[in-house]
This record gives structure tokens, C-alpha cells and sequence, in this order.
């Protein structure tokens, strides 16, 4: 069984990148804003640090304490022109703000591509893609079904998918996810720990866990321990190191980007 690690992936990526911010100037720069010191959040925030540290990227986050005082800062760094891109790290403490704030966000800037007129496509969607491509998994010919609806990960990629002409299903995690078992390459992204369980999943097939949740201090995925003990699988992410790795390469990416065409 193949361990569908983005670490390596993402390693080659970085050297890339160091090289080309090593010849510019000034150098690119990051505003991460958010509004709360949730853990998993932190979690986050400081690998981007420490990411835009090794290659070279300014990496600049704030914290705000309301919903009005996040789009104070996004107004205030759409304006300023030595910041190239603006991400806020969700979730948001009130949830139903989400799509207001990613909004605000100038598109050019919006280098999580979260935004409905944002000139990047999602970093999450577009690390689930560079994965897959990464360890050679075919997606045409394939049954692929996409669990959770959201803006990071499900909504984006299933628009992704949909315009390559790929045969994928969109699935809320309330659904029947028994239905799963028909599926050869699912990519689960809802956030609810062990909600993918042993009797969803056919042997062989291929596990894209996306979902992020904290218990207790701990991460945990979308899919059960029990699932992850077989043998049978074709493929699965690790817990920790599989899309994340490549999210925040392709989140730098956008920030040279926009850094080298500012108005693209």
C-alpha cells in the first residue's frame, strides 16, 4: 500500500522556490490574519512561518478580536503594496463570516483562492491535484467521490475535477456514505474524526484525508483507525504530512506569483 506522503513532494518544491526568491527584491510578503489562538490554527500559522522563513518569504501574522477588525485589515493590506498576498487562517470564530471576509480580500492578493473572484484556484484543491499527479494516479477511467462540501477543500476541487471531465460525486457528510464503497479514489475533507469507517471503503481503493480536527490537543483525519489498519488499500494519506505539505507550497507559490505580477 502506497503512503501518499506530500512531505518529499513538497521538498522539491521548496528547494525551487528558495532559489527563486534568492534574486528578488524586495522579497515577497505574507499577511496571515485571524481571529482566535485555537491550537490546530496555531498549528498552521506557524508552519507557514516557519515555511516563509526557510525560503526567504516575509511572513506577517495577526491576530484580530472581531469580524470588523479582520476586514480593518484586509481593506488596510489590500492598499498596501508592499504585501503580495492575504490569507485568513479558518476557521473563523463565527463561521457565517467566512465568505464576506475571503471576499474582501483583493483577488490579485487572494492567494489562498478562496475568494469568489480570486485570481488563484484553492491551494488545498490544487495540493490534492499536484498529490495525486505526484504518485502517478490516474484520475480519468476512475470512480472518484469527494466528501465535504466546504469552500477550502470539497467545493473547489469538485469544480476542479468537474472541468477536467472527471467522473466525480459530491458528498455531504450527512449523506449515506455506505454509498462510498462504490468508489475508487475518495477524498474526504469534513473535519468530523473517524467519520470515514471501515465499511464505507472497497479493497483497493485510494484515500485522500483532507479533514482536519483537534481532541484534546490531538489532529485527527476524517478516516477511522480501523480503516487505516488494513492492508488491502491502494493508497491513503498519513494523519499528518500528506496534503498539508503541499498546501503551503502551492500557498507560496501564489505569493511569488503575485509578487513577480502583482496585477495578473
Amino acid at each position: 500500500m502506497k503512503n501518499l506522503s506530500g512531505k518529499e513532494l513538497a521538498g522539491f518544491i521548496k528547494e525551487r522556490q528558495a532559489r527563486q526568491i534568492a534574486s528578488m527584491s524586495p522579497k515577497p510578503h505574507l499577511l496571515i490574519l485571524r481571529d482566535s489562538d485555537n491550537p490546530v490554527i496555531m498549528k498552521y500559522v506557524n508552519l507557514k512561518i516557519k515555511y516563509g522563513e526557510d525560503i526567504g518569504v516575509v511572513v506577517d501574522s495577526r491576530r484580530a478580536n472581531s469580524a470588523e477588525d479582520l476586514a480593518k485589515a484586509i481593506l488596510q493590506a489590500n492598499n498596501d503594496s508592499s504585501i503580495n498576498g492575504i490569507i485568513i487562517q479558518l476557521p473563523l470564530t463565527d463561521k457565517s463570516k467566512t465568505d464576506e471576509l475571503c471576499n474582501l480580500i483583493k483577488p490579485e492578493k487572494d492567494v489562498d483562492g478562496l475568494g469568489e473572484h480570486a485570481k488563484f484556484d484553492s491551494a488545498t484543491a490544487t495540493a490534492i491535484n499536484w498529490l495525486l499527479a505526484g504518485y502517478d494516479i490516474k484520475l480519468t477511467n476512475a470512480k472518484i467521490a469527494i466528501v465535504g462540501r466546504g469552500k477550502l477543500v470539497g467545493a473547489p476541487l469538485y469544480r476542479m475535477f468537474t472541468n477536467s471531465g472527471y467522473d466525480v460525486t459530491l458528498f455531504h457528510r450527512g449523506d449515506d456514505l455506505t454509498n462510498l464503497k462504490q468508489y475508487d479514489i475518495i477524498i474526504t475533507a469534513t473535519g468530523v474524526p473517524g467519520l470515514i469507517s471501515d465499511s464505507m471503503i472497497k479493497p483497493g481503493a485510494i484515500l485522500v484525508d483532507a479533514g482536519t480536527a483537534s481532541e484534546n490537543g490531538k489532529l485527527l483525519g476524517d478516516v477511522s483507525e480501523e480503516v487505516r489498519s488494513r492492508t488491502d488499500l491502494s493508497a491513503i494519506t498519513p494523519i499528518t504530512g500528506g496534503v498539508g505539505p503541499l498546501t503551503i507550497a502551492c500557498l507560496f507559490d501564489h505569493v511569488i506569483q503575485s509578487s513577480v505580477n502583482p496585477r495578473a
